[in-house]
């Protein structure tokens, strides 16, 4: 019985998400505790094989300038995993890329609330452009999706 049980596992494994296999990546997300679209990032993420811890604060300005977010970089949350900060809708698969690169840059940021972008509702209107966090004066552009 186990061995069938292993080898239908082994079969279905590659079709399974990464959270039914129970190896996601730890993510804790600070937000408003009155942002709706924050939660349904929290829920993206989820969906995408992050385990989510989602933490509401009225401190959000300050722990985004304790992580040297520039405010025009700011997003309306704030996620940290591991030693990063990923700022606003970010794309999973531009975060899972990140992380796997671990280039030198404290994290990542899609500014504001572009609409159509993971979490928020709406259509989005074109790419959605993902910069680096990090302490270069120019804008740096990290991924387009």
């Amino acid at each position: 019985m186990k061995r069938r049980f292993l080898a239908l596992l082994l079969f279905l494994a590659p079709a399974l998400p990464l959270p039914a296999l129970g190896g996601g990546i730890s993510a804790t997300v600070y937000k408003s505790p009155t942002c709706g679209c924050c939660q349904e990032y929290a829920e993206y993420l989820r969906a995408n094989g992050f385990d989510v811890k989602v933490i509401n604060t009225d401190r959000l300005t300050e722990l985004q300038r304790e992580a040297r977010v520039p405010t025009q970089l700011a997003g309306c949350h704030s996620t940290r995993i591991g030693p990063y900060t990923f700022e606003g809708h970010i794309p999973a698969e531009s975060i899972k890329r990140f992380l796997s690169e671990k280039p030198a840059a404290r994290g990542l940021t899609v500014p504001g609330m572009p609409a159509g972008s993971p979490g928020m509702g709406g259509r989005r209107e074109g790419p959605l452009h993902v910069y680096y966090l990090d302490d270069r004066a120019a804008l740096r552009l990290y991924d387009t999706r």
